[in-house]
C-alpha cells in the first residue's frame, strides 16, 4: 500500500476528505478523482478509496456536490503576486479543480502593501463566495480576524497557519537538502542568496530558506560567516546584485546556495560577466524546479508547485460541500533534489578573475 503524504492529527466528529486519504494511503486529489469517477485512477485504487469511504461513513451528497442554490458557487482567491511564477503556477491548479467541480474563480491580486491594506479594509468578497483559499500570504492577526469574520471556509497554501487547512512544503528541510548536497561534494565555503531585503507576502519563506542553510552548515560541523550570506532583492536582477557581494569578497566561495532559481539564474549571469564557469569554479543549486532551471541545467531543489494548489482546492471545497473540520489539516509534500550540471566537487584555484566590465556594483552587506 503507498503511504499517505498527509500529516496531522486523526480528526473527531464526520469524516473528511482527509480522512478517507489517510485511511486509503492515498492523496486527497485521488480520492477527489476516485469518488467522482474521474479517469487516471486505477481499478485498484478506486476501489481502495471507495472502501475507505464506506468504512468511514464518508459521502458527498449530490445536494452539496452541485452547491445548494442559496450559495454563489464562486470560489474567492487571494494571492500577493499572480504574475509570478510560483503564483500563476498554483493558481493554475486551483482553477483547473474549480472548474471540475462547476465552480468560479474570483481572484484578488494583492500586489502591494496598499492594495493588501485596501482588500482587508473593505473586503470585497464579503457575500460573494462560498469559500476563500489564500496563496501564501502570511496573515496578520487583524487580517485572520477579518477572513474568520466572513463565515465562511478558508484554507491555505504555503504558510502554516493554525487556524486553517493548510497545504505546504518544508522550505527549511528543503534548504538543508540544496546545501547537505554541496557539502557531500566538498565545499567548505557555502555561500546564500536570499531574498531577505523583501517579503511583502509575509510568508516567511525567506526566513526559512536561511535557517535550512544555516542548519545544513551546522550539522556539517562548518562555522556560519555572515559575510557568505547575501540579501538581495527578489527575481534574476536582485540574484545578479548578491553575487555580485560574493565575488568581491577577498575569499569568495566555492558554492552558492540561490533561495529561488530566479536568484539562482541572475547569480549565474554575474558568474558568466566575471569570467567564472559554472560548475567549474562556482557551483550553484537553486529551489523550485522553475521552468527555467532545466534549460540552464541548473541543480535545483524541486518543490510540487501544482499539486500544492490542486490539494488546497479540494480541501476547501470539501468543507464548503460538509462543513469544516474541527481540527483544520496539515498537509505537507515533500521535496527533492534534481542533480544537473551547474554543481560538481570544489576544484582548485589557479586564478581567480578580477570584476568584469558590465558586473553590478557590489554593495554594503546588508541584514
Amino acid at each position: 500500500m503507498n503511504s499517505s503524504p498527509l500529516s496531522g492529527p486523526v480528526m473527531s466528529g464526520p469524516s473528511s476528505i482527509t480522512d478517507v486519504a489517510r485511511r486509503a494511503g492515498v492523496s486527497i486529489a485521488t480520492v477527489s478523482r476516485s469518488l467522482r469517477g474521474l479517469p487516471n485512477v486505477s481499478p485498484v485504487t478506486r476501489t481502495r478509496v471507495l472502501r475507505a469511504a464506506a468504512e468511514l461513513d464518508y459521502v458527498v451528497s449530490p445536494a452539496a456536490s452541485r452547491l445548494a442554490s442559496r450559495r454563489t458557487g464562486t470560489i474567492g482567491v487571494v494571492v500577493p503576486f499572480a504574475r509570478r511564477w510560483f503564483f500563476s503556477q498554483v493558481l493554475g491548479a486551483v482553477a483547473a479543480v474549480l472548474r471540475e467541480a462547476g465552480m468560479d474563480l474570483l481572484l484578488y491580486d494583492l500586489a502591494d502593501r496598499v492594495g493588501r491594506e485596501e482588500f482587508f479594509d473593505r473586503l470585497p468578497l464579503r457575500r460573494r463566495v462560498d469559500g476563500v483559499l489564500v496563496i501564501s500570504l502570511g496573515l496578520t492577526s487583524a487580517e485572520a480576524k477579518v477572513l474568520r469574520e466572513l463565515g465562511v471556509p478558508a484554507a491555505i497554501v504555503g504558510v502554516r497557519t493554525p487556524w486553517l487547512p493548510c497545504v505546504r512544503i518544508d522550505d527549511v528541510e528543503g534548504s538543508a537538502k540544496a546545501v547537505r548536497h554541496l557539502v557531500n561534494l566538498g565545499h567548505q565555503r557555502i555561500g546564500m542568496l536570499s531574498s531577505g531585503l523583501e517579503d511583502p507576502t509575509r510568508s516567511g519563506t525567506p526566513t526559512d530558506r536561511r535557517t535550512g542553510y544555516r542548519k545544513a552548515l551546522r550539522e556539517a560541523g562548518l562555522a556560519h560567516d555572515p559575510t557568505l550570506e547575501h540579501l538581495g532583492a527578489w527575481g534574476p536582477d536582485g540574484g545578479a546584485e548578491a553575487m555580485a557581494d560574493l565575488l568581491a569578497l577577498p575569499d569568495p566561495p566555492t558554492a552558492v546556495f540561490a533561495e529561488s532559481d530566479e536568484m539562482a539564474v541572475g547569480a549565474m549571469r554575474t558568474l558568466r560577466r566575471a569570467g567564472l564557469r559554472v560548475p567549474d569554479d562556482v557551483s550553484v543549486v537553486g529551489f523550485d524546479d522553475h521552468e527555467i532551471a532545466g534549460l540552464v541545467d541548473l541543480t535545483t531543489v524541486r518543490q510540487p508547485v501544482a499539486e500544492q494548489g490542486e490539494h488546497a482546492a479540494i480541501l476547501l471545497l470539501d468543507a464548503v460541500a460538509n462543513g469544516p473540520s474541527e481540527v483544520p489539516s496539515e498537509i505537507v509534500l515533500p521535496t527533492r533534489l534534481i542533480v544537473r550540471s551547474s554543481s560538481t566537487p570544489p576544484r582548485i584555484r589557479t586564478r581567480w578573475p578580477g570584476p568584469a566590465e558590465g558586473l553590478p556594483t557590489p554593495r554594503a552587506h546588508e541584514r
